[in-house]
């Protein structure tokens, strides 16, 4: 008798989980057609920290994803890591996988004495697009130094190392390194997380509101901005002087902090995108779909709100919708901010639309 066909179709979410109220964000416009809409939420903190704009369920938590490696850099500088600037932005860094960023991991590891081996990471190919072509054609497999978190976690390890912390199990949420982290974010973002899961590259991961995750970037970058010796204020510096190593050619983070002195970006996948500005204002955007392409959209038009000439950053606000490889409409941000939106310092995350 044959076996039963398993369907995902009739998987359903479950009754009690709850759905953030997004909002209309990013829209793909195709010859003055509205084709696609990307839902999200987002938040404009001015420097005092409270609320310029914002739109969607900004108080429901979301997982930062990689735009959480910041503050886990600033864990590790508090402990005691020293490394040139080039690598800890690196240690900070979504990298694209080229030359640079693998030599980069390699190095931070040849300075502690460690080795790929001791690297607990998933394996994956280059993240950026020619920079993965390029490692295929010279006969590449999915490695950790080439995965894109590899400068984070050659860090991690090295971490261990000058505290005397075991390298194994580093990634375990009970080992020295990751209690550590985990009151850095707390203490940063203002806020205990709403829940506790594991990344795509294995370190656990911490829910929050994106008022926490901009005021923690605000933080970073305003401790860059004043320059005052501490490990805030070393990761910032760090990711400001060398952008391209916290993502790479062509990758939009690196473009924006080129085109904007003072800031302090990350974006983490499905779709996160953080700025920190110089004064400690800051913005956060989470795109419900996970869709990267509106992150940068999205982020430009909430920097507008504090008051930003984004003019600089028009090449990256927007992108070319295409017909028979012409262009036939753009993707845009909707007019989605919201000046009354009432003061959100509150540390506590919920999942009630505000």
């Amino acid at each position: 008798m044959p076996s039963p066909v398993f369907s995902a179709a009739h998987i359903a979410a479950p009754a009690d989980l709850a759905l953030p109220q997004h909002a209309p964000l990013v829209a793909a416009i195709r010859d003055g057609l509205v084709e696609s809409v990307h839902y999200g939420s987002a938040v404009a903190l001015s420097a005092d920290g409270s609320v310029a704009a914002a739109a969607g369920n900004p108080m429901a938590p979301f997982y930062p994803r990689s735009a959480l490696k910041p503050f886990q850099a600033v864990a590790m500088v508090r402990a005691g890591l020293e490394l040139p600037a080039d690598l800890l932005a690196l240690a900070a860094a979504s990298h694209s996988g080229a030359s640079t960023h693998r030599d980069g991991a390699l190095r931070i590891l040849e300075l502690h004495g460690l080795a790929p081996t001791d690297l607990g990471n998933s394996t994956d190919l280059p993240y950026g697009t020619g920079e993965r072509e390029e490692w295929l054609r010279n006969g590449g497999s999915a490695t950790q130094i080439t995965q894109n978190c590899s400068g984070k976690h050659a860090a991690m390890v090295a971490t261990c190392v000058i505290n005397g912390w075991p390298v194994q199990g580093y990634l375990d949420p009970s080992h020295p390194l990751q209690q550590l982290v985990l009151e850095t974010v707390s203490e940063l973002t203002g806020e205990d997380p709403a829940a506790v899961s594991t990344d795509g590259c294995g370190t656990p991961l911490f829910a929050l509101t994106l008022p926490g995750m901009a005021r923690g970037f605000g933080r970073i970058a305003k401790a860059a901005a004043l320059d005052d010796g501490s490990p805030e204020a070393a990761v910032g510096l760090a990711m400001q002087h060398h952008p391209e190593m916290v993502a790479g050619e062509g990758r939009d983070v690196t473009t924006l902090m080129r085109l904007l002195p003072g800031a302090v970006a990350k974006d983490g996948f499905e779709g996160v995108q953080l700025v920190g500005l110089a004064d400690g204002s800051a913005v956060a955007v989470k795109i419900s779909d996970g869709g990267d392409r509106a992150r940068m959209p999205a982020t430009v038009h909430l920097l507008e709100a504090l008051g930003l000439d984004t003019e600089p950053l028009s090449g990256i606000a927007t992108a070319p919708v295409l017909g028979g490889g012409h262009q036939v409409g753009r993707l845009l941000a909707t007019d989605f901010l919201d000046p009354a939106f009432p003061n959100t310092n509150q540390s506590t995350p919920d999942n009630e639309a505000l």
